[in-house]
């Protein structure tokens, strides 16, 4: 191992690292020389930053040594009332909860659901651009990616679209709360998280009363084995998808199309050709990598690339990392729309914390960039993008654009 990083060390428990930008040169490094590096934490106990695609896989997957339950899944320190609260949401359980919980779930998350949301994605998609294509310009991140996942999302959780700016708020207010732009304390963003319980007990009981064929109203009568979901279940299954579902694939559309500007050889290449947009797609969720890590408490002794870390440790894993390991993707800094081929760990890399919502978020970029394709081929920055401050979501809060003014295709 290399005595002196030949690049400056950065600090990952700080959050500010990552408001210029993905510190990938330094992650480099790290795979190569220190895989697993125990990062000194201010108000925490520090952790282990593991960066190698194979590490990153084997914490994700090995849920008997590497676990959920103990202290959640975000790489930041919470209350011993909050971790407990965090433990009933299926993102921080392990198996045998968290296979229960996932096939009570999986029942109302169906292939099915998800297909007949495509009509209604590529109409969300055509009202949000037919709201800036008469102007020629546009806050990407506020106007147009942002827009998408939270009608999507809205739709599939059964929320009336007059309340949908609720989840917007919500989602901004508990994921922002790293940046000083949203001036976002923890409170603030605790209550935040109350409210959207609130709301989501009553739609639960409006839904009892009155199902439909939304997500909300199956999962609320779904039964197996004789088993159902809880109400405090319910509710966090909701905040997980606000959050979730909003935050992820909003900030993949805004940093594929900022990954575009900076390589606009892979713009006209797929203008060119459409048939590459399926593995674009996939290139977008690897270069991006909208969630970086996540965390997870060792159970035993364990052994990562020759590193021991002992028991009840916290690890972090940085898919962000991962997805640029040169061990397994070649020229892994380029963005290669025609990859392939691209076995990203985007979405965690299989195991039992698959993301329950690759399917919807893999149509919702699709669909996206159709459109954009169609009616602002010619769109180009008009301005630096700004970057979320977060040590947890690789986000872009602005980035204006120009293009061609054309006309809406709205009845």
């Amino acid at each position: 191992m290399s005595t002196s990083p030949t690049v400056a060390p950065v600090d990952l428990a700080d959050s500010r690292t990552f408001a210029a930008g993905v510190p990938h040169e330094y992650f480099a490094w790290l795979r190569a020389n220190d895989p697993v590096r125990f990062v000194d934490e201010p108000g925490g106990p520090g952790f282990w930053a593991v960066t190698r695609y194979e590490d990153c896989v084997t914490v994700n997957r090995d849920h008997e040594r590497f676990s959920s339950y103990r202290r959640g899944t975000m790489p930041f320190e919470m209350p011993e009332q909050a971790v407990e609260e965090q433990r009933l949401m299926m993102l921080n359980m392990d198996p045998p909860l968290h296979t229960r919980y996932r096939r009570l779930v999986n029942k109302g998350f169906t292939p099915r659901m998800v297909a007949e949301l495509h009509d209604r994605i590529h109409a969300a998609t055509d009202a949000i651009l037919d709201g800036v294509i008469e102007r020629g310009e546009a806050d990407f991140v506020t106007d147009v990616a942002a827009q998408l996942p939270l009608v999507v999302i809205a739709e599939l959780l059964g929320v009336p679209a007059h309340e949908r700016d609720k989840m917007f708020d919500w989602s901004n207010r508990m994921v922002g709360s790293e940046d000083p732009e949203y001036q976002i304390t923890a409170e603030a963003a605790g209550q935040a998280a109350m409210e959207l319980y609130a709301y989501a007990s009553d739609l639960y009981q409006k839904k009892r009363l009155d199902p439909h064929t939304d997500l909300m109203s199956v999962l609320g009568q779904v039964e197996v084995d004789g088993e159902r979901l809880s109400d405090l279940e319910l509710e966090l299954f909701f905040l997980m998808l606000t959050v979730a579902g909003n935050e992820t694939t909003r900030n993949l559309i805004s940093g594929a199309m900022a990954a575009f500007f900076e390589h606009p050889d892979q713009w006209e290449r797929l203008r060119a050709d459409r048939s590459l947009l399926p593995k674009a797609v996939e290139e977008m969720l690897r270069f991006v990598s909208p969630v970086m890590n996540f965390r997870r408490q060792t159970a035993v002794p364990v052994e990562l690339s020759g590193t021991t870390i002992g028991p009840d440790e916290k690890v972090v894993f940085f898919h962000v990392s991962g997805n640029r390991d040169e061990a397994v993707f070649d020229d892994p800094q380029r963005f290669d729309i025609g990859r392939h081929p691209n076995p990203h760990i985007a979405f965690g890399g299989g195991g039992p914390h698959f993301c329950l919502g690759a399917n919807l978020a893999r149509m919702e970029i699709r669909v996206m960039y159709e459109h954009l394709l169609d009616r602002v081929p010619d769109i180009e920055p008009a301005g630096p993008p700004e970057r979320l401050q977060s040590r947890f979501i690789s986000g872009i809060k602005h980035l204006p654009v120009r293009f061609p003014a054309g006309r809406t295709v709205a009845g």
